[in-house]
């Protein structure tokens, strides 16, 4: 597919303006600025995605600069975190930067301040100057120490430095207006006491700058062009700019700060508090457990570089704060991994099957595709035996013609194998099944409906299979004003189960991805042993949340749309179809996700009289195709309609379509 120029978003329309007036692309330069003070979530990869995807894009340095003026919540577990989730997204900054590499010039500036008349001590309490500073419609009033003369505010000021004065007992603020409009600009503090040891500067320092002080200003030590931040700063770059009126040199960069929509994502909490709240209390098994927002628990879960940063780029730069369905976010890791996991069969619930006219003592080994989208991926062994495991819920007594796997009386295809059919069941004396007996055919032309997975007992491997579910019940957990976001928590978003897996898996090795056919993609647990192999379910083959999901205020997205739920689910993949190759990439992959959710309502009928769709209706054969995809994986017997379908598919000029159709192949 030829590669469409993309058009500008908004701060690069900033950049080609600035360029276009005459700053030099070699003046270009960027940064990502995280606090220290816990590990970086998804939401951090928008603001990461964006500063190094422009220094991709304009081939600027990027810097990565800590801003630890905190030093009673910053760590360094925390910086050493960042900097390994920043590398594992594929990303390289050209320095490795600290505000507390400038505290010396910082303090020097305050001096600066101080002697121009810019600023003072302030000796009152937290309480009387909240009260001065009025509020939104009220304007502030001067405190009693705003007029101390330039030579006290020099000696309090060395001796806070000195460590003579308890916390809190001492401040020094900007001198601007208490009567300004914007709150911000009225007397900002820029020092506090803080007799805390820094994670790098030790106790050489007990005043420590203000971040609203220190920001712009390491910006512009550090020469930075474009100062890129979230929407929540909007209201601080007046001030941003009134700290570098007084500094800046005429002759050097002024960073000019620039504000993007955060992202924010569904049944997620993104504030690093919150987290940190749900790890103190044990609801979760540390920073990188798999439930968590966090880039490392995302990656212990199997997320992958490519997946994570498809999705930051799906949902673009913005200026509005808007809610992302964290279903995109798990759609962008199932394309990813459907291309590079390799397939294997492993049984989660498991009933025995035993194959009574298949010889005692006999096993066989058949070769099993790795994965159909990797023509390079080649081919695995797996062994057959007389007894064998497959899902419980594969099986039925009695069931309707549309299950299409086992049942008493019919057949199934085994994957990789033979035909089986269900003679007779055993059960206990509870009534439950405790196994099922079959006969097998070697007439593997035989065509059935249903193909299931299963594992030979003889040689299959026992695994702890972790499975995750949503780690909130509610799209929006901390936007409730009158109920706390821990009321939210899922009590039911992890479950462990004792597994069965294939032999080949013995030697999987920790991060490793695999998909468990027809049942989702998992990756080895850094738990994981040569005794006890662990795996986390990354994501479900399908998207299972959308019908269990309660329901939730008005405000918050619902689908599929009433509409759409009173038509016949084919007809409106029909419809979806009809506009999808004018679509934009971002709306393709909802679009595509969500014929996919409504494949699961359609039958092969439904479905089959499209196939004969008249080739310029490109779009509507698209959309067959990704219907066509999930009846397969749910176990629709390949037939000549089928592969004439493919084929026809195959040899479109239309790279969409063929794309689709390779999947398919």
């Amino acid at each position: 597919m030829s590669e469409e120029r993309k058009p500008l978003n908004f701060i690069e329309q900033i950049i080609e303006e600035d360029l276009a007036n005459g700053m030099s692309k070699n003046n270009l330069r960027f940064r990502f600025p995280p606090e220290p003070n816990g590990y970086l979530h998804i939401g951090h990869t928008k603001a990461i995605g964006i500063s190094f995807g422009l220094g991709e894009k304009y081939n600027a340095p990027v810097n990565l600069r800590f801003d630890d003026t905190n030093p009673a919540k910053e760590e360094q577990e925390y910086v050493d975190a960042i900097k390994e989730d920043v590398a594992w997204l594929g990303y390289k900054w050209d320095k490795e930067l600290f505000s507390s590499d400038y505290f010396q010039q910082l303090y020097d500036w305050a001096i600066h301040f101080i002697k121009e008349g810019k600023a003072y001590i302030d000796s009152q309490s937290s309480e009387a100057m909240a009260e001065q500073k009025g509020t939104p419609t009220q304007p502030g009033v001067d405190g009693p120490y705003r007029n101390r003369t330039v030579a006290e505010n020099l000696e309090l000021f060395e001796r806070m430095k000195n460590g003579e004065f308890d916390e809190g007992s001492h401040i020094l603020r900007a001198k601007i207006d208490m009567q300004h409009p914007n709150m911000l600009m009225r007397d900002p503090i820029m020092y506090r006491i803080l007799k805390k040891e820094h994670h790098r500067t030790g106790n050489t320092w007990c005043i420590y700058p203000m971040y609203d002080w220190t920001h712009g200003e390491s910006d512009y030590i550090e020469q930075i062009s474009h100062s890129l931040c979230s929407l929540e700063f909007k209201p601080h770059r007046e001030l941003y700019d009134w700290f570098l009126d007084q500094v800046v040199d005429q002759s050097l960069i002024r960073p000019k700060q620039r504000e993007f929509a955060r992202l924010n994502l569904s049944y997620t909490i993104m504030s690093k508090r919150k987290l940190l709240q749900l790890v103190n209390d044990g609801i979760v098994n540390g920073w990188d457990d798999p439930r968590m927002p966090t880039i490392s628990g995302l990656r212990r879960r199997g997320y992958t570089p490519n997946a994570i940063r498809k999705f930051v780029e799906t949902v673009g730069v913005a200026k509005r704060d808007n809610i992302i369905d964290v279903s995109l976010l798990e759609f962008c890791i199932r394309e990813d991994l459907n291309k590079t996991a390799p397939r294997v069969m492993a049984v989660l619930d498991p009933v025995k099957v035993i194959i009574t006219n298949y010889p005692e003592g006999k096993e066989e080994w058949f070769d099993a595709e790795n994965n159909q989208e990797d023509e390079t991926a080649g081919f695995r062994k797996v062994p057959f035996s007389k007894e064998l495991y497959i899902e419980k819920d594969d099986f039925k007594e009695e069931a309707s013609n549309k299950f299409f796997r086992l049942k008493l009386g019919g057949e199934v295809r085994l994957k990789n194998a033979y035909i089986i059919k269900a003679e007779n069941v055993v059960k206990d004396n509870e009534g439950n099944i405790k196994e099922i007996q079959c006969t097998y055919s070697e007439d593997t032309s035989k065509k059935v409906k249903g193909t299931l997975h299963w594992v030979s007992i003889k040689h299959a491997i026992k695994a702890e299979v972790r499975e995750y579910d949503r780690l909130f019940i509610d799209e929006a957990p901390d936007s409730h004003q009158d109920k706390d976001f821990m009321e939210f928590v899922n009590p039911n978003s992890l479950k462990t189960i004792k597994a069965f897996v294939e032999p080949s898996l013995k030697e999987a090795k920790i991060g490793e991805c695999f998909q468990f056919q027809r049942l989702g993609y998992f990756n080895v647990d850094n738990d994981s042993s040569s005794e006890q192999l662990v795996f986390n379910k990354t994501v479900g083959l399908r998207d299972t949340w959308a019908k269990q999901k309660p329901k939730q205020n008005n405000n918050q997205p619902q689908k599929p749309s009433n509409s759409q739920q009173q038509r016949k689910a084919i007809d409106v993949i029909q419809k979806l179809g009809k506009k999808y190759t004018n679509l934009s990439e971002e709306k393709q992959l909802k679009v595509k996700a969500e014929i996919q959710e409504l494949a699961k309502n359609v039958s092969y009928d439904e479905l089959q009289p499209l196939f004969n769709t008249a080739v310029k209706k490109v779009g509507t054969r698209i959309a067959v195709a990704l219907a066509l995809a999930v009846l397969l994986q749910n176990g629709q017997e390949r037939n000549g309609d089928v592969n004439d379908f493919i084929n026809k598919a195959l040899e479109d000029k239309n790279e969409l379509l063929v794309f689709e159709a390779k999947a398919l192949s």
